[in-house]
């Protein structure tokens, strides 16, 4: 830490003296100790870094207050007006009168706009302890203006440059005396009274109008490139006569031998007192690109939650056994991902983004186990038996809160690593925030009205204009936002790119307009609110919520398919569980959408018998199960399928073949094809192959026969799936942004923590009646045993307060102001203002005790 930020710390930790009285703070720790509880609870809740770990006074929170990361995180939590309130106190002299600051913002001529907004941002700087002082001396924190100050390695916002007295250091006094006879201002005697002289011109309206008036036309061309930043410029040993101009008369003043700028106040009178280009006080409006019926976007996001469904169980589906292996570094492999995207019909980004969301619910994860590959959780098996409403309701929560970015998946980390699905570095911790802003923007429209993207992100930007760039240089926020909205449509959170029902009622909305009892006040919600619930009551509350008004849209389960004459089946809607599970193994999805398609073919008949169904069982569940007459052609696929089943049997030998039609087995023989199975002839009815018996069944199989396996006793095998699950799995935590939002128990706590450590700190303490001294602010007070006995028994029997000097267990030396309340057995029972609470304290480990000049009871 170097001197200048000791003496920061000194200036604004340290108590001052008198603060009884009304006269104006003259550091943050006296400005934060006249605030009310209120207002405290307000930082603190704006800025929860400050809480961690609670401060042991106010001193201890103003220094806390002026670090630098905490300062940046302040600095990129606020709106570009206010934002621009800041940088325009950066630029102004310290301290600077609210009329000051007015004229910076809203230049010579004004601006209503500007003055109507004004105080709200001076008040949020305020609010956050980032400016303090009364109106007419508003400072800001010095780390603050440090950050936002120009100089030549950071060009501030504003595009000004230094002061004349900042350019000038250094310069000899006679190059100064030059300057002022070609300003025609009279000479001084020393560089202090130079620079004031010509500071002093280019603030005066009048004079230095009637200065630019002499200007070369071209010479003015120059100022007008440099006016508005970056405020530097190169020129060449011999400069040209307009340049030269305005290097003579201080208007350009040099930074090196090759380089010129222009000096803030120059620049100021030429802006016509404006700190900035374009003041930005009203927050950019939200517009609506389309309207829809309210009745159609429900009803089209609803289709939107089916498919959603419908995807998830598909891809649990296609894990149950087991799914892709882990990859070293974690993730999910680039051919994995594609594989499960031809499963799926789906892009790979969007195949991305379901694989992310059901890890983020818990769905899915690693199995942990030494050839390590994901699976679907235990969990995921409740989930499926949860009613649909339920099951969206469980996705969007789980999604709303997900700092994963799948967004980011097939892009590149910071050292040129792909980003793999699945896989570590996905975390971005804005997106929560992100997400439920833009979904509470949409909340501010009309129901049914779509908005237009790019009002929308010029609203986030103006938000959060600070807030960091991610890869490749793109605004993160940007990038989560139109994510956002991607990705709310798939869900059916929206539709038709308008916010449905049960998309208001998951942020605590009125499901019937607007954001309830909320107005649209041109600015971003606190840090703290970016992960909560909304107004409508628990994340519980506001779940079942939702699912309630997506529920009657959803299409109900039905119990039926149509079997067509074409060996195909159409569900009209979505299946029951039972139905579903038989449908899937005995048909082949052909196509989904409203109504899927499903086909039987010689392979997945097949498969329905390698189950353990007979043929008898599957005419049987299709005629339970049809609207329409059980098609010839699909009856004679199953009876001809069946009768074939079986015929051939496979079993360990290696491997063997066993028929009791010996032709059966000689055409085998005879086939080119199975050459690759090495066959010889044991028997009449018996074959060994020099091939595993999974083998052996799939060649014969693509030869067009039916071969069944066989156990060892000769039995024929059943085969079924076998579902392989994880461990109990909990779905991964959100990688915060920041500390969390503290709740307003620990906020309430914290509050009267710090200000019982502030009395304790500063509390007066009587004089010794020997030294005639009062013990100094942070020194332990020193008394013999028998002076601290007598004085905490004499505190006791009085109920008056001391001040005590108290060494821990640990050899940590802290003061306290307590209230007795009993003395005996070398310990005593008091009440500690500092802590707040009852506390027994070993007299042993009191260094010291000191009547009060004030009891702080």
């Amino acid at each position: 830490m170097g001197t200048g930020e000791l003496d920061q710390v000194d200036q604004e930790a340290h108590v001052s003296e008198g603060r009884g009285g009304t006269a104006a703070p003259r550091t943050l720790a006296e400005a934060l100790r006249a605030r009310g509880d209120e207002g405290l609870t307000a930082l603190l809740r704006a800025r929860p870094d400050l809480l961690v770990p609670v401060p042991a006074d106010l001193g201890q929170l103003a220094t806390r207050a002026g670090t630098r990361a905490s300062v940046v995180r302040a600095l990129e939590r606020l709106d570009r007006f206010t934002l621009q309130a800041a940088e325009a106190l950066a630029v102004a002299p310290d301290p600077a009168p609210y009329p000051v600051l007015l004229a910076l913002m809203a230049g010579d001529e004004g601006d209503p706009d500007v003055a109507a907004a004004l105080p709200g941002a001076v008040g949020t700087l305020r609010d956050q302890a980032l400016v303090w002082g009364d109106d007419d001396r508003l400072r800001l924190v010095r780390t603050a203006r440090e950050l936002l100050a120009p100089s030549p390695q950071h060009p501030s916002p504003t595009g000004l440059g230094p002061t004349v007295a900042e350019a000038t250091a250094g310069m000899s006094p006679g190059r100064l005396q030059e300057i002022l006879g070609a300003a025609g201002l009279p000479t001084t005697h020393d560089p202090v009274s130079a620079v004031a002289a010509l500071t002093a011109l280019f603030t005066d309206r009048t004079r230095m109008g009637a200065l630019l008036d002499t200007a070369p036309a071209d010479a003015l061309g120059v100022l007008d490139r440099l006016v508005w930043g970056p405020p530097y410029g190169e020129v060449t040993a011999d400069p040209a006569p307009p340049v030269r101009w305005l290097r003579d008369r201080g208007l350009l003043l040099p930074v090196s031998a090759r380089t010129v700028v222009l000096p803030r106040e120059a620049a100021l009178h030429l802006r016509g007192g404006r700190a900035h280009r374009a003041p930005e006080p009203v927050a950019p409006v939200v517009t609506a690109a389309r309207e829809h019926r309210p009745q159609v976007v429900d009803n089209t996001a609803a289709g939107q939650a089916y498919t959603a469904l419908a995807t998830v169980e598909e891809l649990l589906r296609e894990w149950n056994e087991g799914g892709p292996a882990v990859l070293r570094a974690g993730g999910l492999s680039v051919r994995d991902l594609k594989r499960t995207a031809t499963a799926l019909d789906l892009p790979e980004q969007a195949t991305a983004f379901w694989l992310e969301l059901a890890y983020g619910a818990g769905l899915i994860a690693s199995d942990g186990e030494a050839a390590e590959r994901y699976a679907p959780t235990p969990e995921s098996d409740e989930w499926l038996d949860l009613p649909a409403a339920e099951r969206w309701a469980g996705l969007v929560t789980a999604w709303l809160a997900a700092t994963r970015a799948p967004g980011l998946v097939g892009g590149q980390d910071a050292k040129g690593r792909t980003l793999s699905a699945l896989g570590p570095d996905l975390d971005r911790g804005p997106a929560p925030e992100v997400r439920r802003r833009v979904l509470s923007l949409l909340a501010t429209l009309e129901p049914g009205a779509a908005p237009d993207p790019d009002t929308l992100l010029a609203r986030l930007r103006w938000e959060r204009p600070l807030r960091g760039a991610a890869t490749s240089g793109a605004d993160l926020r940007a990038r989560l936002a139109t994510w956002t909205l991607t990705e709310a449509e798939a869900l059916g959170v929206t539709g038709r790119g308008a916010l449905s029902s049960a998309g208001r009622a998951l942020l605590g909305e009125d499901a019937g307009g607007s954001a309830a009892g909320t107005g649209d006040t041109g600015r971003a919600p606190d840090a703290g609110g970016a992960g909560g619930h909304g107004a409508g009551g628990t994340g519980t509350a506001v779940a079942e919520r939702a699912a309630r008004l997506l529920a009657p849209l959803l299409p109900e389960p039905v119990d039926h398919v149509l079997l067509q004459a074409d060996l195909t089946a159409v569900a009209p809607g979505p299946l029951e569980r039972p139905l579903a599970d038989m449908l899937a193994v005995l048909a082949d999805v052909e196509s989904k959408g409203g109504a899927t398609v499903y086909r039987f073919t010689p392979g997945s008949v097949r498969r329905a018998l390698d189950s353990g169904q007979a043929a008898t069982d599957l005419h049987s569940f299709l005629a339970a199960h049809s609207r329409t007459p059980v098609p010839q052609p699909l009856s004679y696929l199953i009876d001809d399928v069946a009768r074939r089943h079986g015929h051939l049997r496979v079993g360990a030998a290696s491997a063997y073949v066993r028929c009791d039609d010996d032709a059966v087995l000689g055409e085998i023989l005879a086939d080119k094809r199975s050459a690759s199975l090495r066959l010889r002839r044991l028997a009449p009815t018996v074959l060994a192959a020099q091939a595993d018996p999974a083998a052996l069944l799939e060649g014969l199989r693509s030869m067009g026969f039916a071969p069944a396996a066989e156990s060892a006793e000769g039995d024929v095998l059943v085969t079924r799936a076998h579902a392989h699950r994880t461990p109990p799995r909990a779905a991964p935590a959100p990688v915060p942004d920041g500390p969390p939002a503290p709740d307003g128990t620990l906020l309430g706590a914290a509050v009267r923590a710090i200000r019982a450590g502030d009395r304790a700190s500063t509390v007066v303490r009587k004089e010794e009646p020997d030294s005639g001294r009062t013990t100094a602010a942070g020194e332990l007070p020193r008394t013999s045993a028998a002076e601290t006995l007598a004085t905490v028994q004499a505190a006791a029997m009085t109920g008056s307060a001391v001040w005590i000097g108290y060494v821990n267990a640990e050899g940590a030396a802290s003061q306290r102001v307590i209230a007795p309340v009993r003395v005996e057995g070398g310990f005593v029972t008091a009440y500690d203002h500092t802590a707040d609470e009852v506390r027994t304290y070993p007299l042993h480990r009191i260094t010291g005790v000191a009547e009060l000049a004030d009891d702080p009871v």
